[in-house]
Formats: C-alpha cells, structure tokens, sequence
C-alpha cells in the first residue's frame, strides 16, 4: 500500500519505518525542511532502539523516504497518518492547531478517495472536526476520517508497534475499515486484536488507558511516601499486592513521579474535557496533584539531610530522560530537580547516556555535563538517581566512594538493595523505604 505519514516526532518516524518495513511505500512528510534533509541523508533524528536498523533498510531499499512537499507526499497515498504534536494549552487542554492546519491543507490537495487518520493522542470529537475541515471543500465520498491512537512505549517503541497488545481502529466505514485491516493485518499474526469502534470511543481509550497507568504510578507513588512513615518496605508491598492476579505487576513500581510526552498532557486532557462536559473527575485531579510532588521528592531528602540552603555544595545527578532508553526529556523529573536545586544555590553535575544535548539547550553553562557516569560524581556531597537506566544498576562502588566527596545517595528509582548499601558504606535514602546508613548531619559532615 502507498501511505503517507505527516509528521516526524516519535510517533510518526516509528510508524513511517514500521509500515515501511513490511513492505508498504511510505512518504513521511514534515515541515522542518533541516531535519527532513538530516533523514534523507540516512540519520535518525531521534534515539529509539531498534529504530535505526529499520531506518537504515528501508531507507536504502527506497521503501522509506522523506518531503517537506505535502502534496507530493499524498498524491498517490491511499491511507494518510497524521502524527503530529498535541501540546498542552495553558488550561491542560490539547492544542489541535497542527491537526486542523493541515486538515486544511488536505482539503485542497485531496483529489480521490483517502482515509485520513489521526495517530496523534487526541481529544474526544477531534476525529468529527479533521471531518469537518475536509468536508468545507471536498465531497464527502472522497474521504474518511479514522480515529487510529497509538500505544507505543518510548524505549521499545519499535517491539511496540511492530507486535502490538491490541489495534484500536475507529471507523463507522466499511471501507475505510477494510482497507485499515488490510494495513494491521501483518501485524497481529499471532491473534491479537483489531479492535474495532466508533471513533469516538477510540479516542477515549487512549486517554483512558495512559490515565489509568497514571494513576496506578501515583497511587504506588503514594503507598511509597506512607510506607516511610509507617516503617514499611515498599518493595515488600509492592510484591504482596502485585501477585494478585485481579491487579497484576505492572506500573506499580515507586518513584519520583511519571514525565515524558504522554501521561502528564494525556491526564490533563482527559481531566480537560471531563471539565468541558461538567463532570468532576476527583480523580485525575489527585494524579496530577501528587505527581507534582513527587517530581520533587528527592530535593525535600536532600535538603532534609545536607540543609535548606545548598549553597556550595554538589550535587550529582545520574539520568535526565524521563525514562531509560530514550533520549526524550519532555516533563522528565530530572529537570524539576534540577531548577529546585539550583533556587537553592547548589553546583549541579550531571550524566545520562543519551539526554545531555537536549537538556544542554536548556541549562547550558550553569549544570556541569559530565563525559562519564564517575567522572559526574568527583566532589559530590550526594549522588540524585533520576533514571533508570541499566548503566546504573551495577556500578562500581568502590570507585563511587572514592570519586565522591560524602558517600551519599538519594535513589529516586530503588535500584539497590538497603543492606548492601550499607555494606557498601553508603548513606542511602530511596523511596518507599528507610533510609540506611549514616543518619545525622554531624556524620555526613564528618564522612564527607
């Protein structure tokens, strides 16, 4: 099939790359006239595993290519994607101005029969709108919109989409229903489904789903920060409760709270729209609540510990990106962190294995960026673990306790086990958990 994808975010390069892969024509088209010369030249503008591979074959075997031109890229596409941003207004509402521009640019370029597909994460009746600014020039018959979210995981977004859990498609054409089918239908070869609906209810299940995993972060978020009050072990509860087959394993492990581009613009959205129709949705309200404070929960243990003032301490940072895998740091707790610590007059050093050049146009010289994860830690009176990733997990300890100025870590993401931090020597405060080690502030002081 012949498919064009406008827009070359996270979104749209997977499903160019992915679409192309199994042998479809694919023309993704997107207005950054740079970065669509960065793609044809054969570089991936982003950093996604697996992604660069797939890039590389299909790009070469000319299944894949890349246009600022939009009607070069629709001319002879049967199924049109639009994967572009959605940003959160001031209010928390999604901005649909991307997707209704080029909605209009549609109108005038389409000549016969596309089904036009929003992959973006949208609001509840965007898939009516994109209809109607077609449907203000072209005849009805020459069209369809279908509602097509995505559920793509950055970090294994490739594996994602390549074998997904589930396609959720929302047509009420028979049409643009077999034609879609005919798209997936590689996809879902071992039996997972394509879920068909109105497209209505297609958009609702992407907010509700992101929502749903939201909450049951915050929720374990909240069980953590009640465990260190009562003494209880976090890890502990979250086995005990995530055996249960009714609640299951996943999203229940504790931190400093969930970033990137999906769940904090997708739970404001959805609590948007609840307010658009009247209904008080207490609980989205209470996630994004506590998600805020626990983007932050680090910075009260360190200040609780080393002093409200931080002023010529140094403080090293490991991991930036909102998750590991990934080199996206769109609402990343790591830079609420750093924007607290910095108002507190602390020198900050950070690492992280793919995020520094994003997080460089933002801070530039006022954070140290570190060539390694040790080189980061010389001189530190406390290490901050913002991200996971696997490059942390098993450190050398030795060489940490003689980089760091004070053997203290503040874990953000439970990677170790308490005693043997304490075997190790270290103070350590995680989250959920009692803090092991050193105790007072005359013992930091003397260890460091």
């Amino acid at each position: 099939m012949n498919i064009a994808v406008v827009g070359t975010g996270y979104v749209g390069l997977v499903t160019g790359t992915c679409f192309a892969e199994t042998g479809n024509q694919v023309t993704c088209v997107d207005i950054n006239a740079e970065k669509v010369k960065q793609m044809q030249n054969g570089e991936v503008p982003i950093y996604e595993p697996g992604l660069e591979l797939l890039f590389e074959r299909n790009t070469r075997q000319e299944r894949l290519t890349f246009t600022t031109n939009l009607a070069e890229a629709i001319n002879t596409a049967q199924i049109i994607f639009l994967a572009l941003p959605t940003p959160p207004g001031a209010d928390g509402s999604a901005d649909l101005s991307f997707i209704l521009k080029v909605a209009d640019d549609l109108a005038n370029l389409i000549e016969d029969y596309k089904v036009v597909v929003d992959k973006s994460t949208v609001p509840v009746g965007t898939s009516e709108k994109v209809h109607a600014r077609l449907a203000s020039k072209l005849d009805e018959r020459l069209f369809d919109v279908v509602s097509n979210p995505e559920f793509l995981r950055e970090g294994v977004a490739v594996d994602d989409f390549l074998k997904p859990d589930r396609v959720v498609i929302g047509t009420n054409s028979e049409r643009a229903r077999k034609l879609m089918n005919q798209l997936y239908k590689p996809f879902v070869r071992q039996g997972n489904p394509i879920l068909f609906m109105d497209e209505r209810s297609a958009e609702m299940t992407k907010y509700a789903a992101n929502s749903y995993l939201a909450t049951r972060i915050t929720f374990m978020n909240e069980i953590a920060n009640l465990c260190e009050k009562v003494g209880a072990d976090v890890d502990m509860v979250r086995m005990g409760i995530g055996s249960d087959s009714r609640i299951g394993k996943r999203f229940l492990f504790p931190g400093i709270g969930f970033g990137g581009s999906c769940f904090p613009k997708d739970v404001q959205a959805l609590e948007k729209t609840a307010n658009e129709y009247e209904y008080d949705f207490k609980i989205l309200k209470s996630v994004l609540q506590v998600n805020d404070r626990q983007r932050v929960v680090l910075v009260d243990k360190i200040k609780k510990r080393l002093g409200e003032d931080l002023t010529g301490r140094t403080i090293s940072i490991w991991g930036l990106a909102f998750k590991p895998n990934t080199d996206d740091i769109r609402e990343a707790p790591a830079l609420y962190m750093i924007d607290q610590l910095l108002e507190a007059g602390a020198n900050i050093r950070v690492f992280d294995p793919e995020a520094m050049d994003n997080v460089k146009a933002i801070y530039g010289d006022r954070i140290y960026f570190a060539q390694d994860q040790y080189e980061v830690l010389i001189g530190a009176d406390a290490l901050a673990i913002a991200t996971e990733w696997s490059v942390f997990r098993t450190p050398s300890f030795k060489v940490m306790k003689e980089l760091m100025k004070a053997s203290v870590v503040f874990d953000g993401r439970n990677l170790y086990e308490l005693d043997f931090m304490v075997e190790n020597g270290f103070y350590y405060e995680s989250v959920g958990r009692s803090a092991v080690g050193l105790q007072t502030y005359a013992e930091l002081n003397k260890e460091g």
